[in-house]
């Protein structure tokens, strides 16, 4: 039988544009939701990020690594992200690694996503995008 967090993890991997109405199903009303970029609260916002997030981006891909529950309602999922964005890396794939820390009873009422900003974002917008990679091999 598999555990909560895969089977969140292979239903949260099915959301698209078109299934958002799911997020109910995977998240309680009183969401808190937090990765490097934002803090969402509650589930119509998040719904709305959803909404907007893959509104903009082409293509979305999460392979998931593992998953570790520590106790009862707590744990983490490891993934890898693979996702195009017009705008981003010339229309190009983008790889991103990640971990996402969840609490549940039911549904998830607590989940932060932890991954590098730079590695999503700034890395792969012209001319600042240069500028990290030359300042992250130079910090190598």
């Amino acid at each position: 039988m598999p555990s909560y967090l895969q089977t969140f993890a292979e239903r949260f991997a099915r959301l698209d544009a078109h299934t958002l109405d799911q997020l109910g199903d995977l998240y309680s009303d009183d969401i808190s939701f937090r990765d490097p970029l934002h803090h969402i609260s509650g589930l119509p916002a998040l719904h709305a990020y959803f909404a907007e997030l893959y509104g903009n981006i082409q293509e979305v891909h999460y392979t998931f690594e593992g998953t570790d529950e520590v106790a009862p309602g707590h744990g983490y999922i490891r993934w890898t992200l693979q996702f195009r964005h017009p705008r981003l890396n010339g229309g190009q794939r983008v790889s991103l690694q990640g971990c996402s820390h969840l609490r549940w009873h039911e549904r998830v009422h607590f989940h932060q996503d932890y991954f590098d900003a730079g590695a999503l974002l700034y890395e792969h917008v012209p001319v600042l995008g240069g500028a990290v990679r030359w300042l992250k091999g130079r910090l190598a």
